[in-house]
């Protein structure tokens, strides 16, 4: 995905990002994101555990 935009593409984004939302929000927002990507990987490798154990007891 990242790929697609370039690294031109993404500085225009976070200068975007860093004057609509300021130099102080700018790293709750990162920490933010960087809690949900964490949560959503944690809750992704519980579900693959999940399905690998009922596959292991039905055999």
């Amino acid at each position: 995905m990242l790929s697609n935009i370039g690294i031109p593409g993404l500085i225009l984004i976070l200068v975007i990002a860093l004057i609509i939302f300021g130099p102080k929000k700018l790293p709750e927002m990162g920490r933010a994101v960087g809690d949900t990507l964490k949560e959503f990987k944690k809750s992704t490798r519980e579900l693959t555990s999940d399905e690998d154990t009922e596959k292991k007891k039905e055999e």
